[in-house]
């Protein structure tokens, strides 16, 4: 399976930059997710690595192969570069049954008879759709129109499989099925996925790596556990994760290289990290909600603002004594009287501290402490 390779990569329509100079390296049989709010450029990304859309500026290679390049003057046509394209609203032929449409794609390629009946019913297998070969899509549910808009795009046996929020058209129950699917299918099939979407609950459970894109600007590109534990700046720890993290901010001072102060929201705590960091004077510290504990020792006083019981966990919205709402996730079938004050600590040892520009500098814990006070 190709490696795709995206070089300075850039488009604008007219004076707005819709992909701003990304430089990407995807793996031989990853399956990498392009996040981002609306209007990032992550269709536009995917669209370009198909061939649907000109690069104002860059190179894309396909498994060392140029298929882009601006300053050579290279444009292979999107036929020619080995991608299969699957688009969010299917594009099924309604005139077709689910074999036919299966088989179109490969007879245009002219492919013999016996080679696509072998192959359409591979496909049928693979896709769990054996039953409909004969149905119409108007015939089917949701997610079996998926299913056949799948099995028509990886007909061809194509390297690559490029994904413009396929999922986006099912409700929540179908959505969690194709979800697995989609992951079998990567392992069975051992293709190179590039998926575009904007849920970011589905980028961390398909996803080999997370591209996070905003304003056409790369946030980070790591794997899904590495994105929510260090994430490298605040738009990214804000947007991934649900509930929210928490963004406090604290007055600091550097106690040594390992250890500051933070001061704010009525109490004082002691940040600290097992590498060197230099805070600035003002940070934010960011708490993952399921990192927000309720203990009975005596030490933060929060007031609950709001209990939301859902069986397997209680999501709380809390008061720090300055009026600053968090969230917290208490797991466990449990809930709490509004108005009610409880006492809280952050327990971790990956709280994330940004600094004044929203920049992360270190990733520690904080207990409550003295320390100096900051004048």
């Amino acid at each position: 399976m190709p490696r795709i390779e995206l070089e300075h990569l850039t488009k604008k329509f007219g004076d707005f930059v819709a992909v701003d100079d990304l430089s990407l390296d995807i793996e031989d049989g990853a399956f990498v997710t392009l996040l981002g709010p609306s209007g990032c450029g992550k269709t536009t990304t995917l669209r370009q690595i198909a061939g649907l859309e000109t690069p104002t500026s860059g190179t894309i290679k396909i498994d060392g192969k140029t298929v882009f390049s601006s300053k050579e003057s290279i444009d292979v046509s999107p036929a020619k570069r080995g991608v299969g394209f699957l688009f969010q609203n299917y594009a099924l032929w309604p005139h077709m049954t689910v074999y036919q449409n299966i088989a179109f794609g490969l007879e245009n390629l002219k492919w013999p008879k016996d080679k696509i009946k072998e192959r359409v019913n591979e496909l049928l297998k693979l896709l769990k759709i054996e039953e409909f070969p004969k149905r119409y899509p108007a015939e089917l549910s949701g997610g079996q129109q998926q299913r056949v808009a799948i099995a028509r795009t990886l007909g061809p046996n194509p390297r690559i499989l490029l994904m413009d929020e396929p999922l986006s058209n099912l409700d929540a129950k179908l959505r969690m099925e194709m979800r697995t699917e989609l992951k079998r299918l990567h392992h069975e099939t051992g293709a190179t996925f590039v998926y575009v979407t904007h849920d970011q609950l589905e980028a961390m459970t398909l996803a080999t790596k997370i591209c996070l894109l905003d304003k056409g600007l790369l946030q980070q590109y790591d794997p899904p556990l590495t994105v929510y534990e260090k994430p490298k700046n605040i738009f990214v720890a804000d947007f991934v994760g649900n509930p929210t993290i928490n963004l406090l901010s604290f007055k600091a001072k550097q106690l040594d290289s390992k250890k500051a102060v933070l001061e704010g929201h009525g109490f004082s705590l002691i940040f600290e990290s097992k590498d060197p960091f230099e805070v600035t004077e003002d940070v934010k510290l960011g708490i993952r909600p399921e990192n927000v504990r309720l203990v009975e020792k005596d030490d933060i006083k929060a007031t609950v603002s709001s209990s939301l019981p859902s069986g397997m966990e209680t999501t709380l919205r809390l008061l720090l004594p300055d009026g600053e709402a968090l969230s917290s996730v208490v797991f466990g079938s449990v809930d709490f009287k509004v108005n009610s004050t409880l006492n809280i600590d952050f327990a971790s040892n990956s709280l994330n501290l940004f600094n004044e520009i929203g920049d992360l500098i270190a990733l520690g814990s904080a207990k409550l402490g003295e320390g100096p006070r900051l004048e």
